[in-house]
């Protein structure tokens, strides 16, 4: 089981992705809708996992969320629905632990968040 903070502007797909976090026995610990939410929640309750939107409201993007927060180690997932080839070579430029494209299977979004968490494991 993973402590998770997911990051996610639009509150249906929020709630879909904790409960089927949640079924497959992780714990969320915050939902963000802001760039600035994420960086600031991610801080205070240091999670084992982000799962990072990249189009967020605000003035901070999920890349640039994504960038201070590997700043202080925290590991994350992009789980996006934008494909555009210089938005996904500047986020694959953060080194995120994976990149799952909108929409997804629940047996991908598993393999990700499984293998982000053994990842982070065989680095302690």
């Amino acid at each position: 089981m993973a402590r998770i903070l997911i990051v996610e502007d639009e509150g249906i797909g929020a709630m879909d992705l904790k409960y089927t976090l949640e079924a497959l026995g992780h714990e969320v610990v915050h939902i963000a809708s802001r760039g600035e939410e994420a960086i600031e929640k991610s801080l205070e309750m240091l999670p084992d996992l982000v799962l990072m939107d990249i189009i967020l409201k605000g003035d901070i993007d999920g890349i640039t969320a994504a960038e201070e927060l590997s700043k202080s180690d925290i590991p994350f997932i992009y789980l996006t629905a934008n494909s555009e080839n210089a938005t996904q070579e500047r986020a694959l430029a953060t080194k995120p632990l994976g990149y799952v494209l909108k929409p997804f299977e629940n047996i991908e979004l598993k393999e990700a968040v499984e293998s982000a968490i053994k990842q982070t494991k065989d680095n302690i």
